[in-house]
């Protein structure tokens, strides 16, 4: 019997991954501080506010799940990089995998960040690239990493890390760069850009669901970068966005600055996911794209 406890199952990614972990044999127990409505899913739901749950042990007694999916923690754009609630987090989540530890957890994964990462850096590969977060956001994870390892080897806990890079797709918060582009021109508003030549990874919230979920069923350890490993200038997916909305007059180049130390190159090296865990995503940009823009078409 696999059961797994899946934490922010209502949020961006975590929404995408409870069809795929039923396919693959899980039955599911699922966590949000939201209101729950009853699906055909047939998963097993839990409202809880995760921050301001003070005990786990006996939750996780109760539920005796043998596996830990956990995507909860704070995301607001704009705010995500410096909130104090990452602090919380990084508590309640260590809180979390103790608890789920004691009841009997076999296997416990948890989704990262590339902010974890030295952005200075050439190259992001797992146990090679330096670890130098320049956020609160970023170190709060990387502590919850480091946490995550240290105890896994104490208490005989399978466990990886899921490092993702840039997704996109259906759900995402409106600010965020792909819808924004993607709402401007279905708008037909000009839309102010920085050069665009930050070279970056993006990667369809099914396919990083899908990547989790396989990470999941699998007994890979440690880091793994999440993304497609095919790098991509900003302007090379804003012009993918614009032609699929015929706004490429909308776009304009150059009228705005690029952010205070905005990295230059910022693409993972995917091996591990290809190679160990044998994972390739299912969309290329231009479908994933595709799929965002009808998504978003149904929202304005």
């Amino acid at each position: 019997m696999k059961r797994v406890l899946v934490t922010g199952a209502t949020g961006f990614i975590g929404r995408q991954c409870l069809p795929l972990l039923k396919k693959r044999g899980f039955e599911i127990c699922a966590i949000s501080s939201k209101k729950i409505i009853t699906n055909a899913e047939n998963v097993h739901w839990i409202q809880l506010d995760l921050l301001n749950y003070r005990d786990f042990n006996p939750l996780l007694v109760d539920l005796k799940p043998t596996h830990l999916l956990h995507f909860a923690w704070m995301a607001e754009p704009g705010k995500y990089w410096t909130s104090k609630d990452n602090l919380a987090w990084l508590k309640t989540s260590i809180d979390l995998v103790q608890a789920f530890a004691l009841s009997g957890g076999k296997r416990a994964v948890f989704a990262g960040t590339c902010a974890e990462y030295d952005w200075t850096a050439q190259e992001f590969k797992e146990y090679a690239t330096p670890c130098l977060p320049q956020t609160l956001y970023g170190t709060c994870k990387l502590a919850l990493q480091l946490v995550l390892e240290s105890l896994s080897k104490e208490m005989a806990l399978s466990q990886s890390w899921g490092r993702i890079f840039h997704l996109y797709g259906p759900h995402e918060h409106a600010q965020r760069f792909v819808p924004a582009i993607i709402n401007g021109l279905l708008q037909k508003k000009d839309i102010p850009c920085s050069h665009g030549e930050q070279i970056r990874d993006f990667l369809h919230v099914s396919d990083v669901a899908d990547a989790f979920a396989c990470l999941l069923d699998s007994s890979v350890e440690g880091v793994v970068n999440i993304g497609s490993g095919q790098a991509m200038t900003l302007k090379q997916v804003i012009h993918k966005i614009a032609e699929q909305l015929d706004g490429l007059d909308h776009v304009q180049f150059g009228a705005l600055p690029a952010p205070k130390n905005d990295p230059a190159f910022l693409v993972p090296d995917t091996r591990r996911l290809q190679e160990e865990l044998g994972w390739n995503p299912r969309f290329n940009l231009e479908q994933g794209l595709a799929d965002a823009i009808s998504w978003w078409k149904t929202r304005i």
